[in-house]
């Protein structure tokens, strides 16, 4: 799957939005206060506040649960934690790191559980519509008898999220802008190669073009960090359409950001080769 870690900055912002509770706790009712005499000092209304513990029990029992240090034990402390506190508000931070954990243990049937579960709680959740999307971007086979529907909900979850990733990423009062930036445009990249990634395997004339304006906005999302599946899938669109020259210089610098030995490093030098004797009987 496609870099294991895009939901990295959920956790970090998950634990600050703790360690700054009670100063987001008095900033609201200040807020609150400011509202009454100057109705310009308003939150604007898009923006949502982190999720936090209404009591210190409640806060307590989570730190224990967010201690699990496996996926399947912090998918059960999940679990068990939503039992005991039904209408608590930090079970969804609970359920996007039991999804972290599975994406980076490449559990990716697992993850989109947990994505499910997170979008349970908050349907407009953007790491948990990528989760699934991506599940479903990735492990649909032409074989499945419900392709088609797979395919049609992962392109659903994923236009969704990039309406809601700038309005329902939650961080704490305080983010650096530059980092809540860069996570944004990770998750927008991540959109628009899941986006790219169904299109290329619904392995139509009419969808090749559609993958390959998606995966070119995959990488442009985040010109300094280019993904090698990006890159390669995008050579193959390229390639499906007959476009070999410009599918070489794809798949020339697919090769140049992999290794060989590698799944995406091995079918981005094959892809290479192919495109080279292509470009060079076309010249003769």
């Amino acid at each position: 799957m496609r870099r294991a870690g895009i939901l990295t900055a959920v956790l970090v912002f998950a634990a600050v939005s703790f360690a700054t509770a009670a100063a987001q706790d008095k900033d609201k009712k200040d807020k609150k206060d400011a509202k009454k005499d100057d109705p310009a000092a308003a939150t604007p209304a898009q923006v949502k506040l982190p999720p936090q513990a209404k009591t210190q029990p409640e806060f307590d029992a989570y730190k224990v649960a967010a201690a699990a240090i496996d996926p399947a034990a912090m998918e059960k402390a999940s679990d068990d934690f939503a039992q005991k506190y039904p209408e608590s508000e930090i079970r969804i931070l609970l359920y996007l790191q039991a999804m972290n954990m599975y994406q980076s243990a490449n559990n990716a049937e697992k993850m989109a559980d947990m994505g499910r579960k997170v979008l349970t709680l908050d349907g407009d959740r953007p790491e948990a519509l990528l989760g699934v999307a991506q599940f479903l971007a990735e492990r649909t086979r032409d074989t499945d008898l419900d392709k088609d529907q797979k395919r049609a909900e992962g392109v659903k979850l994923t236009e969704k999220a990039l309406q809601t990733i700038d309005t329902d990423v939650v961080v704490p009062s305080g983010t650096p802008q530059d980092k809540l930036d860069l996570y944004k445009a990770g998750m927008r990249s991540t959109a628009y190669y899941i986006l790219g990634t169904i299109f290329l395997n619904q392995d139509t004339k009419e969808s090749y073009p559609k993958a390959e304006e998606n995966l070119r906005k995959s990488i442009d999302a985040l010109p300094a960090q280019p993904d090698p599946l990006s890159v390669f899938r995008l050579s193959v669109a390229l390639d499906k359409q007959g476009k070999y020259t410009d599918a070489l210089e794809q798949a020339t610098k697919a090769v140049g950001l992999t290794q060989a030995g590698t799944p995406v490093g091995d079918a981005s030098r094959n892809e290479q080769n192919r495109l080279k004797q292509l470009t060079a009987n076309s010249i003769k």
